[in-house]
């Protein structure tokens, strides 16, 4: 889940989300809300993504500011539970 977070979240190409579904979410002013540990163990979303699945919240007062922020600072908006996870790897990874 910690390296599923950093995947969303701080992989980067060009400074812009390195998944491209991602990246499609936030262009449009998502946040990106929530990673579920096995919310798809289908065959094709076992072997697509280990089973997990990413949800995207879109508040619609601040989606154009949201897309604005990621478009021009590069600057992804998250849930606390993303970041926490996403701290959490930084702290043990060697990376």
């Amino acid at each position: 889940m910690r390296l599923c977070a950093w995947y969303l979240y701080g992989e980067k190409h060009r400074g812009y989300a390195l998944n491209p579904v991602a990246n499609f979410h936030l262009q449009n002013g998502s946040v990106l809300w929530r990673i579920n540990w096995m919310g798809d163990s289908s065959p094709r979303g076992i072997g697509a993504s280990c089973g997990m699945m990413v949800n995207y919240r879109y508040f619609l007062e601040e989606t154009a500011s949201n897309s604005a922020l990621y478009l021009a600072a590069k600057q992804v908006r998250a849930s606390e539970q993303v970041l926490a996870l996403v701290a959490q790897f930084q702290q043990n990874s060697k990376l």
